[in-house]
C-alpha cells in the first residue's frame, strides 16, 4: 500500500513538474521527468513550515515577555507535519512516517482543544 501512494506521489510529482515547466520554459527539463527535484522542493518546503512554527512561537514569547504558545503554532504544525508526511510515505520511510503521523494526531488534537466551545461547568 505504501508503494502504491509512493508511485502515485511520484506520479504528482511529475504532472506538477510538467505543467510548471509548460509555465515557466525557463526551468529544466529534467523537472517534468525526474519526481526527485519536485520532492526535494517539497520537504524542504515541509521543513520551513515546520521550523515556521518556532520563529512565530519565540516572536510571540517575546513580545509577551513569557512563554506562550499562539494558535498559529499548531496550525504551522500540521501544515508541516503533513508536507513532510507526503513527503516520507514518497520516500517510503517508516520512521518518519511515524513520527509525522503521531504528531499530526497530537497537534490536531491540541487544536481541538483550543478551538472546542467551552462547556459550563458544574459543580456537582
Amino acid at each position: 500500500m505504501i508503494a502504491a501512494l509512493s508511485d502515485a506521489i511520484g506520479a504528482g510529482a511529475l504532472a506538477v513538474g510538467s505543467v510548471l515547466v509548460t509555465l515557466l520554459p525557463f526551468l529544466p527539463q529534467s523537472i517534468a521527468t525526474q519526481p526527485e527535484q519536485i520532492m526535494i522542493i517539497v520537504g524542504f518546503g515541509g521543513q520551513a513550515l515546520f521550523a515556521s512554527r518556532f520563529i512565530i512561537q519565540w516572536l510571540k514569547s517575546e513580545g509577551a515577555r513569557k512563554s506562550v504558545i499562539p494558535v498559529a503554532f499548531w496550525y504551522f504544525s500540521i501544515g508541516g507535519g503533513a508536507v513532510l508526511l507526503l513527503y516520507a510515505i514518497w520516500r517510503q520511510d517508516p520512521v518518519i512516517m511515524c513520527g509525522q503521523g503521531i504528531g499530526l494526531f497530537i497537534y490536531a488534537r491540541n487544536l481541538y482543544f483550543i478551538l472546542r466551545p467551552t462547556e459550563a461547568v458544574t459543580d456537582k
